[in-house]
């Protein structure tokens, strides 16, 4: 079952954080998160799975920036989350999508217990300018059957940042 707009203000503070918290931005059966000013590009190429892959850091200008296809700009959330005792997902919002706009290839889902930013996979069909401070996705929240235990993996739990693939750390 997904949460409605009102589940999710009534665990606010318990079972759902988020910091900042704006009012505007919750909806009928989810809440939306922006964009950060800062996206990460992989600079090295081929990319090894089995090695740490060196990134570049961009800031988007106040006129913001043209995302060109075929390129994967890792970005972030300006917002902090943490859940407890439910499954928290990510959805691009449909107003993104119709310019074309991917916010995640395969990391929209996250585990219970999981706190941080949420790193953004964001591709673009053609050239498109975006804006820092958009509201670019939306969490919502799946309850849980059965007993839980809490996500504590040293990879991307409690990050600060956005986070390129750690997954050279499953070979050591």
């Amino acid at each position: 079952m997904i949460l409605t707009g009102k589940e999710i203000l009534k665990r606010l503070g318990n079972d759902i954080k988020i910091k900042p918290y704006d009012a505007k931005l919750l909806n009928p059966n989810s809440y939306n998160l922006c964009l950060h000013e800062d996206l990460l590009v992989y600079s090295q190429f081929p990319l090894d799975m089995k090695k740490p892959n060196p990134t570049e850091k961009i800031t988007i200008p106040k006129e913001g920036i043209v995302l060109e296809p075929g390129k994967l700009y890792l970005g972030r959330t300006i917002e902090f989350t943490e859940t407890h005792n439910l499954v928290p997902m990510l959805e691009g919002r449909s107003s993104i999508g119709r310019l074309g706009m991917f916010v995640h290839i395969t990391a929209g889902f996250g585990d219970v217990g999981f706190k941080g930013f949420w790193t953004l996979e964001i591709q673009v069909i053609h050239p498109l300018r975006v804006y820092a401070g958009v509201q670019i996705c939306q969490i919502f929240y799946h309850t849980v059957e059965g007993s839980i235990e809490e996500y504590k993996s040293g990879k991307y739990q409690a990050n600060q940042g956005i986070q390129p693939s750690l997954l050279y750390k499953d070979f050591e």
